[in-house]
């Protein structure tokens, strides 16, 4: 049975203090709706009362005491509401006490989601078997195909972190159970869980999960380290604190910004180096280390100094993986010194990029210190990297991930782009990302200063797609801020979700008022744009689900909405019947598709084709059709005996036919283009309209030679409106364009 943590506050009758400990939270999470967690804890403690099927979490209090537990945990990494709830009341539900059903109507779907989550990756407990002897060095094929079906399981990265927090509980409540439960445990949470939170990089949970998994399975390993530590670890802790204080002040005194963070090796991990390297404790410079991030390479060498000024090198531990990266392309400056209280101290520099590429690149820590270092599932290291790279967010960006998750999936593609630096460093980013997605990649502050991108040495578009062997050069400006254009999907500025929510969050930190003010000039500016007149704003906001209008206008603002979401949202209130005037779509009559094989004939209206028997063309021969008396069109291969005397005999009645496939329906929509006239004006419109795959069905010019102003119409055939706002926007990218729109009078077809 599991004691009360000192940390969950206690009524005078012994019982946990809910309110207390929701305040404590609040430090941690923002809690939009406390009474919700509130009742999930009451919930917990009540259902803990009825029968279950029993654990060591069987009482009142130590059902509450583990949920609240997890929930700590899970505030710590900063997690939302939904998330905390989730965790209160898991095990009521993995013990049978308390419906899905009860939890639903109380806190909603999202809540039951989670814990159905949770609890399909509880399978991983059927599949080990116990009665396995082997311990450290499993059998790691088998070890790593379980990881990756955990992973699978995994649709939304809070499943994962409940479920390490639900284990890191469990490891922990283990301490006085019997020997086979505690190695039973041990061993599941060393192969699955600790592995899992390493490739997460959540380090300090994967450290307490190795050294108490370590504690159970080889007990006299763990005391004998334990004992030539000879220290405790909080006091191992505020050594490190005091070290990195003195490091810190010594840079600022000579003008270096740098970031410093410290940790301490724990026990599992002194065991494994002693065992690998087959050296002896006292051999050991590692057990404390430091690191510090610079942002130029240069300052890395200024730091090495310094560090060197303050404590004695030791010989012989001093490598330059800068000047000389490993083979999988890492870079840091790694040193030992004789520090502070005559103990050794390891200290590693690197500059920003340099750590974001270790961390989170081909050489990752994770990569080249893992057990797999050849996995044949490319999904599976990209899914793990998504889930990573999405904690790392949610620390930046210090918000709940409650309607994030489904748009940050969006990244986790198989394909990559690799880049260069300008200094020669590989970058690697999602296909389709661009000179913006590659700033913010570098370091937020890069991509929140850009102004600019070159290629090779050549300014390109900051709209352009990179191509994997680019070499590409960030400019920035002392007073640059993002633009509000990047978060215009139509325009094609960020290609990452990652970029996304660093723009986004620049946004959100700024004024509200200027934030209302710049949503409403970008929704009047595209409902102008797209044609669209006389919304009801107050009904807008409430058809998307928000509470007023300056929620809606600031959130586009701000980048949080989308203005073609609200495009849509506009377009599904207006009712053609009420709002003549109003311009919606109509669709034109699809392309006349005839025959069997899917065969498009063009130009010849509905005239029936069927496959000649002479040559019996299959999709993709080259085809050419032949008119028929009563009989339509007869469709032959190209090199076709018969055809080519056709040809030659009648060629009146050979007409050109392609292999088609039936096509979505199209939508004739009017633009209007207002320019001043240039030379090569109507080819780069052209151009633009050609690339996005657009079909122009009618185009209309005049210009007033007076003023030299040019006044355009086209009429196009537009599937979607996100293909007609990405038309929209990029034809008043063009230089000499003052306005591009379309046009109210609804096109009448045929």
């Amino acid at each position: 049975m599991v004691k009360v943590r000192e940390d969950h506050p206690v009524t005078p009758d012994g019982a946990i203090d809910i309110n207390s400990w929701l305040t404590k939270q609040k430090s941690h999470v923002t809690l939009k709706d406390e009474q919700a967690v509130r009742d999930a804890c009451e919930m917990a403690r009540e259902a803990a009362m009825r029968p279950g099927k029993g654990s060591v979490w069987s009482d009142q209090q130590g059902l509450l005491a583990i949920g609240l537990q997890m929930a700590d945990i899970l505030a710590e990494l900063k997690l939302d509401q939904t998330s905390l709830i989730a965790a209160v009341l898991y095990r009521t539900v993995r013990e049978h006490r308390l419906s899905l059903d009860v939890i639903e109507d109380r806190f909603g779907s999202e809540v039951v989601r989670l814990i159905k989550g949770v609890l399909g990756m509880a399978v991983i407990s059927a599949i080990q078997n116990p009665a396995r002897t082997q311990v450290l060095g499993q059998q790691q094929d088998q070890l790593e195909k379980v990881r990756k079906m955990l992973v699978s399981i995994v649709d939304d990265v809070r499943v994962a972190l409940i479920k390490l927090a639900e284990r890191t509980c469990a490891i922990r409540a283990v301490k006085n159970a019997d020997r086979e439960r505690r190695q039973r445990v041990a061993r599941e949470v060393f192969e699955i869980y600790a592995p899992l939170a390493h490739r997460l990089g959540i380090g300090y949970i994967k450290w307490e999960l190795e050294d108490l998994a370590f504690r159970y399975l080889k007990p006299q390993d763990y005391k004998k380290i334990a004992r030539l530590l000879d220290e405790k670890r909080l006091d191992r802790e505020q050594y490190i604190q005091d070290t990195m204080d003195s490091i810190r002040n010594a840079l600022a005194a000579e003008g270096i910004t740098a970031e410093v963070s410290g940790r301490v090796k724990h026990i599992y991990s002194i065991w494994r180096k002693m065992k690998r390297k087959g050296v002896e404790f006292r051999e050991l410079y590692d057990i404390r280390a430091m690191r510090i991030y610079v942002d130029q390479v240069q300052e890395c060498y200024a730091a090495l100094g310094i560090v060197h000024s303050l404590w004695n090198h030791i010989p012989k531990e001093f490598d330059d993986y800068i000047a000389t990266p490993k083979e999988n392309g890492y870079q840091s400056l790694h040193t030992a010194v004789v520090g502070p209280s005559g103990k050794t101290l390891e200290v590693q520099i690197r500059t920003h990029a340099m750590h974001e590429e270790a961390e989170l690149g081909v050489c990752a820590h994770w990569k080249y210190k893992g057990t797999d270092t050849n996995s044949e599932s490319d999904s599976y290291e990209e899914k793990l990297n998504w889930l990573r790279q999405v904690l790392d967010w949610q620390e930046e960006i210090g918000q709940g991930m409650e309607g994030l998750a489904d748009q940050w999936r969006l990244d986790v593609e198989p394909d990559r782009v690799y880049v260069f630096t300008r200094d020669g460093h590989v970058v690697d980013l999602p296909v389709g990302a661009t000179p913006i997605d590659f700033a913010y990649r570098v370091h937020t502050e890069v991509g929140n200063k850009c102004r600019g991108a070159k290629v090779a040495g050549r300014i390109i578009p900051l709209n352009s797609q990179l191509k994997t062997g680019d070499q590409v050069e960030i400019l920035t400006a002392k007073n640059a801020t993002p633009s509000r254009d990047w978060l215009n999907s139509n325009l094609g500025y960020v290609g990452t979700s990652r970029a996304r929510a660093k723009i986004v969050s620049w946004f959100r930190q700024q004024d509200r008022d200027s934030n209302i003010s710049a949503g409403r000039g970008m929704l009047e500016a595209e409902f102008k744009r797209m044609g669209i007149s006389g919304v009801d704003f107050a009904a807008l906001a409430h058809s998307i689900k928000l509470q007023d209008v300056d929620e809606m206008l600031a959130k586009v603002g701000a980048g949080d909405l989308r203005t073609l979401q609200v495009v849509h949202a506009a377009q599904r209130l207006i009712e053609p019947e009420k709002e003549k005037d109003t311009f919606v779509f109509k669709p034109r009559p699809s392309k006349q598709v005839h025959g069997d094989g899917d065969i498009s004939v063009e130009g010849v209206g509905n005239l029936m084709t069927q496959m000649a028997r002479c040559c019996h063309p299959v999709p993709g021969d080259p085809i050419i059709g032949y008119i028929t008396l009563g009989r339509g069109v007869s469709v032959h291969r190209m090199d076709c005996t018969n055809a080519l005397q056709l040809r030659e005999q009648e060629p009146d009645r050979v007409i050109e036919v392609s292999w088609g496939q039936k096509q979505e329906s199209t939508y004739p929509v009017r633009i209007v283009i207002d320019a001043y006239d240039r030379p090569g004006l109507l080819r780069d419109i052209t151009v633009v309209i050609a690339n996005e795959k657009v079909n122009v069905r009618d185009m209309r010019t005049n210009t007033n030679l007076a003023d030299n102003m040019a006044k355009m119409s086209f009429v196009l055939d537009i599937s979607s409106l996100e293909t007609l706002g990405k038309v929209l926007a990029k034809l008043n990218q063009l230089p000499n364009i003052l306005d591009a729109h379309r046009d109210r009078q609804t096109v009448k077809t045929a």
